[in-house]
């Protein structure tokens, strides 16, 4: 494989990333500057195209908006089917869909837990079974699966227990994909975010909340969705292929370990 990516020549598929001032949003924006054609695959339809339409007309890149519930599989395999036919071979992976809950644990219900699993470890299973035959066949791929401080650190910033199990269960899912696709050119990655200012954050974390969140991170703020999806980019690209395996925390020193 080239260092370097010719422009267009290669597909990055990101879950989630419908969101206007999300991560995902941020991530597909930041491999489209890099020459990946892109595909946004969000249950929001009409947002997942918006989006799509904004990066091929900035970046001058294929991109594709699929309507794609990352719970239900015979939807991913017709979005993942709409993207291999109108996009060129898929290189990269990055699971970025997830939902959070503050919600403590005596007062999680049966239904809200098993809703988180579904769409955070679930949904990341689901995708990545679907896509990965592509690359064990090219001989080449990239997966980074977002995970959190709060699987590292037992919650604590942002999400319940529940929300901390589901990324917990990203970074062994991750870590384990690392040990089997090594050998077929496939690596396996996860980043670990702290406190982000977002959509979710910004709506649901506010006033004392948020000032004791933020006092105790040692860079005294919240990251923006740009500095992970940057982090995330560069596990997309070729010069990282020597990283497996790894969880990349962007954390601004609120979990030092």
């Amino acid at each position: 494989m080239n260092d370097t990516i010719a422009r267009g020549s290669q597909t990055a598929v990101i879950t989630g990333a419908g969101s206007k001032r999300g991560i995902g949003r941020e991530t597909a924006r930041v491999l489209a500057r890099h020459g990946f054609a892109i595909a946004i695959l969000d249950v929001d339809e009409a947002s997942a195209k918006a989006n799509a339409a904004e990066i091929a007309q900035e970046f001058g890149v294929p991109a594709l908006g699929v309507k794609c519930d990352v719970t239900d599989e015979a939807g991913i395999d017709a979005a993942v089917t709409a993207v291999e036919k109108q996009l060129p071979p898929i290189a990269a992976l990055v699971n970025n869909a997830g939902i959070t809950s503050p919600t403590r644990f005596v007062n999680i219900e049966p239904a809200e837990w098993q809703k988180l699993f579904a769409i955070n470890a679930f949904g990341v299973y689901l995708v990545t079974r679907r896509i990965v035959p592509g690359m064990i066949e090219r001989k080449y791929g990239r997966i980074v699966s977002l995970s959190s401080v709060s699987a590292q650190r037992g919650g604590g910033v942002f999400g319940g227990s529940h929300y901390s199990a589901t990324k917990g269960a990203v970074l062994g899912f991750a870590r384990a994909l690392a040990r089997e696709l090594a050998p077929l050119g496939i690596t396996s990655n996860c980043v670990a975010p702290a406190l982000i200012d977002t959509d979710i954050t910004g709506g649901q974390l506010v006033g004392a909340a948020r000032e004791a969140a933020i006092a105790a991170i040692p860079v005294g703020r919240a990251g923006t969705a740009n500095e992970v999806a940057e982090t995330i980019a560069f596990l997309c690209t070729p010069q990282s292929s020597y990283i497996t395996g790894a969880t990349i925390d962007i954390n601004g020193g609120s979990h030092i370990h």
